[in-house]
């Protein structure tokens, strides 16, 4: 396999409070004032207390690069300070990064946004709102069902994934499909299951409350994040890209997969510029300080009203159909997905909540305990799509927040 040279620094000294430990840059900093949650912020099972374990969070990016992973970034925040940290030549601590599946969350909150203002019903049903999208065939899916996937709708086909492999992917980059297409080539197949009775991860939930967010509001799904949710927080480095914009403006790190060619080489293909086509399913762009700011605003209630806050910790209680994500702690095998976020309990018993995402050649997420005494934010960029990653993302998570046991996932 032809790659190219891995740039390390083995030192481990101190200086100006940054510490460089096997290879990785990292800093520690006391906690912003505005980064502490406010009182009577709800509370987790365990409430991890005290700075972040820089050199617990150093040893887990200690082994990157490695075969798998060419870059880490990582920020954790909690009401002792925080710790930041990427591993990598080329990986700035601004990255912007492709957050995949993190953009759900997104759309969830402007769904949500949207029902607060009683512009849409999430008991109202998707035939109501998008007559003709779905086959006549279909049972009622109501709007809640997509926003906490238990709507029994197919995953996407072929389409966008071809053969699944990093061959197919870089080889099609740059194509774009639109959400129409995408969700007419998913329903194509039968249905799951009965809406309601169980819970399956799928993008194809998110593409329809995108045209639903569209369609109640005559305005495009971007222009709504934007004035619903970028601008009010700041978020100035968050955007939903044109589904023809390739590009990765500002500060970032380079993405690539190893591509196995004709000859049977594997050789490393830049997949940095590629096309945001997952839209509000998973195209946007941000970066860690926004995501972090984001992900504490909406925790604190910030954008949702009372009614629609709760919504973000309701996990309906139906079995979890083929989601790894779902199979991990004490609720294995129950679903862990709520109407925009995911739960998770680690193995010391601190139940965080938060999403996960990835797109080829990216894959990161956050997480936060409930009453904000810890989050983290991280993003990686492996270089398979079949999310052998997994295990390390897991180890970061739990080592975020006290765990020094990590989960066998690879989900």
């Amino acid at each position: 396999m032809n790659t190219p040279v891995r740039e390390r620094r083995w030192s481990t000294v101190v200086v100006s409070g940054a510490l460089l430990v096997a290879g990785v840059a990292a800093a520690t900093t006391p906690a912003l004032a505005a980064d502490r949650p406010t009182a009577g912020a709800g509370s987790a099972a365990v409430r991890p207390v005290g700075a972040p374990d820089g050199a617990a969070l150093a040893r887990t990016l200690a082994d990157l690069p490695s075969e798998g992973i060419t870059g880490a970034l990582v920020r954790v925040d909690s009401r002792g300070g925080r710790w930041s940290g990427t591993a990598g030549a080329g990986v700035p601590a601004d990255a912007r990064f492709r957050i995949g599946s993190v953009s759900k969350v997104f759309t969830a909150t402007v769904v949500l946004q949207l029902a607060a203002e009683r512009r849409l019903d999430l008991d109202g049903t998707v035939q109501h709102y998008l007559p003709g999208l779905l086959p006549a065939s279909y049972p009622p899916v109501t709007v809640g069902q997509l926003l906490d996937h238990t709507s029994g709708l197919p995953g996407g086909g072929g389409l966008t994934s071809g053969d699944g492999t990093e061959s197919w992917f870089a080889a099609h980059k740059a194509d774009s499909w639109t959400p129409a297409q995408v969700v007419a080539d998913a329903v194509a197949q039968p249905m799951g299951f009965a809406p309601g009775t169980a819970q399956q991860y799928n993008g194809i939930n998110t593409f329809i409350a995108g045209m639903l967010v569209e369609k109640v509001t005559g305005r495009s799904f971007a222009r709504e994040v934007q004035t619903r949710i970028a601008r009010p927080l700041g978020l100035r480095d968050t955007v939903v890209p044109d589904r023809d914009d390739l590009a990765l403006p500002g500060p970032h790190a380079p993405a690539a997969l190893d591509v196995t060619g004709p000859d049977g080489v594997r050789r490393r293909v830049d997949v940095t510029e590629q096309s945001p086509w997952p839209w509000a399913e998973g195209g946007m762009i941000s970066t860690a300080a926004d995501l972090d700011r984001f992900m504490t605003a909406l925790l604190r209630g910030r954008l949702l009203p009372p009614a629609q806050q709760a919504e973000l910790f309701d996990v309906p209680d139906v079995p979890n159909v083929r989601n790894k994500n779902c199979e991990i702690g004490p609720t294995a095998g129950r679903a862990c997905f709520s109407k925009g976020l995911m739960s998770a309990t680690l193995p010391n018993g601190t139940q965080v909540w938060g999403k996960t995402g990835s797109r080829p050649g990216f894959t990161n997420g956050f997480f936060a305990t409930k009453d904000l005494g810890r989050k983290v934010v991280y993003s990686l960029n492996p270089t398979g799509i079949s999310g052998a990653e997994f295990p390390k993302v897991w180890q970061i998570v739990t080592t975020s927040f006290g765990s020094g046991q990590a989960y066998p996932t690879s989900g």
